[in-house]
């Protein structure tokens, strides 16, 4: 399962490289605003930011909704670079201009999916990736990992070569559950990767092998 963050802070990011497991970013308008990115210029330069510091695979979003407008804005986007990811919303003009930039070879990830119904129509546009939300789907009492279990099924009923990528990750829990169903990616927040690292066993197993270790170097 690929490794994404779901983050525009640059310092989360070079950090998630420096560990050696990430293979790629996904942001979206909240996640810049938040990094205080304001501006069509501004927000070019950042992704290109993000770029230069990781392998591949940027999401970035477009904002307009219409057909026209996702359409100028995903070509721009992804003129910043190569790997540049273009992010779709799922809507009736979403899923004409995933069919457009399949067409022209530019990669798509189709976000706010919240039902198989929308991936399997995503996937029959040529998205390269579908951003079913698990995180969201839990905030309203509905099993999220449901919802992958469900998108899987029908992406290997019918060789769908589109990637489900799981958004809204919010803990560890998620990620092993997503790995365990078969998601092609995960994307989330660092915490939530790097609780993966953490056991109370490790822990106590370090400080006893060094405890150990100094007593015996002691003598």
């Amino acid at each position: 399962m690929q490794f994404f963050i779901d983050t525009a802070n640059l310092d989360q990011i070079k950090e998630a490289q420096a560990l050696g497991i990430l293979d790629g970013v996904t942001t979206n308008p909240s996640l810049m605003a938040k990094e205080g990115i304001a501006g069509e210029e501004n927000v070019m330069k950042h992704y290109k930011a993000i770029c230069d510091i990781v392998e591949d695979k940027v999401s970035a979003e477009v904002i307009a909704t219409d057909y026209e407008g996702m359409i100028a804005e995903g070509e721009k986007l992804a003129a910043i670079d190569p790997k540049i990811v273009v992010k779709i919303p799922m809507v009736k003009d979403g899923i004409k201009a995933l069919k457009y930039f399949s067409k022209k070879g530019i990669r798509t990830n189709c976000t706010l999916i919240f039902s198989a119904g929308q991936a399997l129509l995503a996937a029959k546009a040529g998205a390269t990736y579908v951003s079913p939300f698990v995180g969201r789907l839990d905030d309203i009492s509905s099993d999220g990992m449901i919802l992958i279990e469900d998108i899987r099924l029908i992406f290997d009923n019918y060789q769908y070569e589109t990637q489900i990528l799981a958004a809204s990750v919010r803990h560890p829990l998620h990620i092993i559950q997503c790995a365990k169903i078969g998601a092609d990616v995960m994307t989330g927040p660092l915490s939530a990767i790097l609780q993966l690292l953490k056991h109370p066993l490790t822990d106590s197993g370090l400080a006893q092998f060094l405890a150990d270790h100094a007593k015996a170097n002691s003598k």
